[in-house]
């Protein structure tokens, strides 16, 4: 006889937003982010735009894209894919994006408002200041 008392979740449907606003928020936000890397990295590749190899060809070219990965922001999880480029001479120039840097998993506003939010609102039990931090003033 089994005394199982674990409750399986069902997902919702695929598809189905629980919030068209914040489901809004989230696929602009992407948008955001690719236009902005997207500039940041024609800027790299401005600095190597008058570095030829000895048959003319450029010495730095774009090389596809990183693995795309999720950065958990105030908004939820955005998913961020950075360009990466290549050097034809043998010599590898990085491109490091400033906007979504190596191995960030979550924004730094939210990694500062975790130990506000144990501080304030898991310790004194004053929630609305500690939610405050994340979402911003109550306007009404």
């Amino acid at each position: 006889m089994s005394k199982d008392n674990v409750v399986s979740l069902s997902a919702p449907a695929a598809g189905v937003a629980a919030d068209p606003l914040t489901d809004l928020l989230r696929r602009n936000a992407r948008r955001l982010v690719e236009v902005a890397v997207a500039a940041e990295f024609e800027v790299y590749l401005s600095a190597f735009s008058e570095e030829r190899l000895p048959d003319g060809r450029r010495r730095v070219v774009r090389n596809g894209y990183l693995p795309a990965r999720e950065i958990l922001t105030g908004i939820g999880g955005v998913e961020v894919s950075v360009p990466k480029a290549r050097g034809r001479s043998g010599k590898l120039e990085p491109f490091h994006s400033s906007l979504a840097p190596r191995y960030v998993r979550r924004c730094a506003s939210l990694d500062a408002a975790i130990p506000w939010l144990y501080l304030r609102g898991i310790s004194t039990g004053d929630m609305r200041k500690a939610v405050s931090a994340l979402v911003g003033e109550e306007t009404a």
